[in-house]
């Protein structure tokens, strides 16, 4: 893969000719690999789904593991980024029958073997798209280690883990209440399980006492459920209901009376202060039941239609149809006493979008409490430390409250479940049939089936530190890498793996999976708004990094879109927020900008305009290349020939020094975001900004001494060669070019930078005297740059300055650093003026006591500048006073959406600003104003 350096640089970075071929070098010479004799450094990857493509917050998340991986990689640490993908039983599944269902097919008529082999297939042939991906993305993980979730050693290992907490009374099979699927049929857990406000109708019903006259009256927003019903609540204090306590009402349609009950649960504030109780299809109505020893009622079928239980008028109607008839019903019979509208929080499945039925089943549980105990200690004690440390208390919230979790699912692709049941129904656990015989000592002839479910998908993700590393066999990299050092993901599944993980690393390893745990943000769109298909807001990273055209992108958007009637709304806002479609950035643009968005916030608003930003920084770090190697690359640099370094090569050396510092820092303290900064403002204004136009004189001046040439140039080198370093592990593909050109006029002998060393402090180039002199010469060139930008004066016409005031310091500078002043702000001639002297109408600049005057004679028809900045100042007073009118509106401030009013908040603050300037500038022109 290497470069001459004399090599045709193009004019501008071309990411799309450079990243394909970049890559596939670095995975065929095997670097992703762990090597070298340092400390051990290992992240697992959070296993993305195999139906999975690359979204915004997996090239969020991976962009900031890398950057860990490949700055450890560097600091010579034997670096392992483990990766691998999930299974995702019920999106796979899914993804399979949907085929099957356009061949007019479904799973139960092929059968489950059969049908496992059509997911296999599948598999192998559409379910490596996101690792794909990720290698676009730059990911360097050991790929020659890929681990799928059901590999067959992962799934030995999946299985030791159940029988051996089945032996110590830690699984368990009974019967409770979990979050079911009418679609899928199966219970899912509470991550699949999606709950948005939508709009429905609060029924209130009439509940007749058994004895007297009167009625209890109970608003629900499910009245098929009352065919469940078995009892009615009220707070034990609540003195309407006392006298009732203990009675008896007619249950509506049924024929069967119930008890009213006391219990705190029940809110007296909210409705009639009575709840109706469904122990079998509400989790809060079930461990009411249970405090009140009441039997639930289960009334629906697994597809959720009315089953043998519910009365025989709605038996086989489906739950929603019931509902109609049993309002129906209730109205005519008048115990429908009012229908109101209602906004409330409904839960659907992620997958089916199907309202999801609370539902007593028997399924497989995990005791959570025992092995709660030992996680939160690992945690309080220090072992693991969460970044941001507040995330612990979440950690901690849902450990201190922890429920035995479900970990059954009726579907066919999965660790299937190792229990084994003859016709007795008596159950045996094992490792496979055969294990399961020799075991309990069970003859050939001794009839057994296997359980038909399979394990949630987390079961075996919770084991992916240990499994994924040979275990239970005690492997060479099971004994280097475990514990790993940090686990990198977002808050949203702290519950449902990083908690898990810690309980069964501490469980079967002994030791916790990982020291650290750095919390993510999510990724929104620019207005906050969470990306999802059915918005129509989704960015797909690949179209960042390549560029994709307004129609193809509106076209996608749409596509997404649950709700057709949608599209045109989408296809408006779409065409509004990217007129031109999106250019290609490429994959370092788009790294640095992750980087530089990654703050603490729990939220965080992808704003393509900083992606732009930074694609301009790519090509700023190019050009400066290309200038380093324009002065260096025909000048072979003689290591032992003398070299005098001027005060700006002191200077950017003893800056870099800064940078290096810091970039240890961020890194090492997960602030991704100051991490950007820093080396941003190193690269762009320090280094391009200023050390290269602080080169030019020694570099093109007739006397120019050899050694001071030598001194600018292998400073040119080497400070480009170390920033190339620091730059590499946000942005791998830019800097590898470069330095692939660069490398050998730095004397490096070597294939790659990745596994160049990370840059290390040198305090012998700290030089507070280069430092003081630069950033006194910044001060004055910026302070007649201001100057030059406020007063609209062309940026290359020369100007002639008087100087006044200043310290001797300032004199002693001054003389110093005419030659760059005079080359940096465009000056023609400088005067210093006697301190009583009058000077002629002047503009001026500042820079600490130094007062720089450019008059104006020189540059402006004052007459003419006064009366446009007047008519600037009048206009803008105009739009403020209408701005200011329309947010003083309360109409206008609550009908509009949020986005919009912040929108006018923000330009009024803008206009404000400018206003503010231009009466600055006009007190400037005109003193009298």
């Amino acid at each position: 893969m290497n470069m001459k350096n004399t090599d045709e640089m193009e004019k501008s970075w071309q990411p799309n000719l450079v990243e394909p071929t970049i890559y596939p070098h670095w995975e065929a010479q095997n670097y992703f690999a762990p090597q070298g004799s340092g400390n051990p450094f290992c992240i697992m990857l959070p296993p993305p789904n195999v139906t999975g493509s690359l979204h915004m917050g997996h090239g969020f998340g991976f962009s900031l593991i890398d950057i860990l991986i490949r700055y450890h990689r560097m600091l010579g640490d034997s670096t392992l980024w483990q990766p691998g993908t999930d299974h995702a039983g019920i999106s796979t599944q899914l993804m399979v029958e949907r085929q099957l269902a356009q061949a007019g097919q479904t799973r139960h008529d092929l059968g489950r073997d059969k049908f496992l082999e059509k997911v296999w297939q599948w598999k192998e042939t559409s379910g490596n798209r996101i690792t794909e991906q990720l290698r676009r993305l730059g990911a360097s993980a050991d790929w020659s280690r890929e681990h799928f979730t059901l590999d067959e050693d992962l799934s030995r290992a999946v299985r030791e883990v159940f029988v051996t907490l089945y032996n110590e009374g830690l699984i368990y099979r009974g019967t409770r209440l979990v979050n079911w699927d009418p679609q899928f049929l199966t219970a899912i857990s509470d991550l699949e399980v999606v709950s948005n406000e939508e709009d429905t109708h609060l029924w209130h019903l009439h509940y007749p006492l058994v004895e007297g006259v009167g009625e209890i009256i109970v608003a629900t927003t499910r009245p098929e459920t009352l065919l469940g019903d078995v009892a009615v609540a009220v707070h034990p204090e609540d003195p309407r209901y006392a006298h009732l306590i203990g009675k008896q009402v007619q249950l509506p349609l049924t024929g069967r009376t119930i008890p009213v009950i006391a219990d705190d649960y029940v809110d007296p504030a909210f409705g009639s202060g009575c709840v109706k109780i469904t122990p079998a299809h509400d989790f809060n109505d079930y461990a009411i039941g249970q405090r009140h020893q009441l039997t639930p009622i289960n009334i629906f079928t697994p597809d959720a239609k009315i089953n043998e239980n519910g009365a025989a008028a709605y038996r086989g109607l489906d739950r929603f149809v019931a509902r109609k008839k049993i309002l129906a019903d209730l109205d005519a019979q008048g115990l429908l006493l009012r229908t109101e509208k209602y906004r409330t929080k409904i839960p659907r499945g992620e997958k089916s979008d199907v309202i999801i039925e609370p539902r007593l089943t028997q399924q497989w549980f995990m005791k959570m409490q025992p092995l709660a105990e030992p996680a939160i200690q690992a945690v309080e004690s220090g072992k693991i430390k969460f970044i941001p440390e507040n995330w612990s208390k979440t950690y901690f919230q849902w450990l201190n409250n922890i429920e035995d979790w479900c970990i059954s699912r009726q579907l066919w692709w999965g660790h299937r479940i190792p229990v084994w049941y003859d016709d007795a129904g008596k159950e045996y656990v094992g490792h496979d049939e055969a294990d399961v015989r020799q075991r309990y000592q069970l003859s050939a002839e001794h009839t057994l089936r296997q359980d038909d479910d399979v394990l949630d998908t987390w079961f075996s993700s919770a084991l992916w530190p240990f499994s994924s590393l040979g275990w239970p066999e005690k492997t060479p990299e099971l004994t280097a890498f475990y514990p790993t050092q940090v686990l990198a993901t977002g808050f949203d599944i702290i519950f449902f793996w990083v908690a898990r993980m810690i309980m069964l690393g501490l469980k079967f390893m002994g030791d916790v999976p990982f020291r650290e745990v750095y919390i993510t943000g999510l990724i929104r769109d620019a207005e906050g708004q969470k990306m999802s298909k059915t918005k129509g807001n989704v960015l797909d990273p690949l179209d960042l990094i390549d560029g994709i055209d307004l129609d193809t992108l509106v076209k996608k958007r749409i596509a997404g879109l649950m709700q057709p009637e949608k599209a045109a709304k989408i296809e408006k806002a779409t065409r509004k927020e990217f007129p031109q479609g999106i250019d290609a950035s490429g994959t370092d643009a788009l790294r640095f900008t992750f980087c530089a968005l990654a703050s603490q916030n729990r939220e965080i608003r992808f704003d393509n305009a900083r992606l732009s930003g930074y694609r301009n920084f790519c090509n700023k770090l190019w050009n400066a290349a290309r200038y380093v190697l324009m002065n260096t690359a025909d000048q072979p640099l003689d290591a032992n020939a003398p070299r005098e370094l001027s005060l700006a090569d002191r200077w950017i050396l003893s800056r870099m020094q800064v940078a290096i510092r810091d970039a240890h820092t961020h890194l090492q303290s997960y602030r991704f975001d100051l991490l950007a900064q820093s080396l941003y403002e190193f690269c762009w204004n320090a280094f391009c900004d200023w050390y290269l136009e602080l080169s030019k004189p020694v570099l093109t001046s007739p006397d120019s001494t050899a050694a001071q040439l030598a001194g600018t140039r292998h400073t040119l080198i080497s400070v480009l060669e170390t920033l190339l370093r620091l730059l590499h592990p946000i942005m791998p593909f830019i800097t590898e070019n470069i330095w692939q050109r660069v490398a050998p006029l730095a004397g490096i002998q070597a294939d790659t930078l990745m596994l160049q060393a990370y840059p290390q402090v040198k305090d012998e180039l700290i030089d507070a005297e280069a430092d003081a002199h630069i950033t006194w010469l910044q001060r004055v060139v910026g302070a007649l740059r201001t100057l030059r930008s406020e007063m609209n004066i062309a940026p290359g016409k020369q100007l002639s300055i008087l100087l006044r005031q200043g310290t001797p310091q300032d004199r002693t500078y001054f003389m110093t650093h005419e030659a760059f002043i005079r080359s940096l702000a465009k000056i023609s001639s400088v005067t210093w003026l006697a301190p009583d002297e009058a000077a002629p109408e002047s503009a001026i600049a500042l820079a600490g006591t130094l007062e720089m005057l450019v008059p104006m004679v020189d540059f402006i028809d004052r007459e003419a500048e006064i009366e446009r900045l007047t008519r600037e100042i009048n206009k803008l007073t105009v739009d403020i006073a209408k701005m200011h009118t329309r947010l003083a509106n309360p109409d206008f401030v609550a009908r509009a959406p949020e986005a919009v009013v912040n929108k006018e908040k923000q330009l009024l603050a803008d206009n404000e600003a400018r206003c503010a300037r231009l009466q600055v500038q006009l007190a400037k022109v005109n003193p009298a104003s």
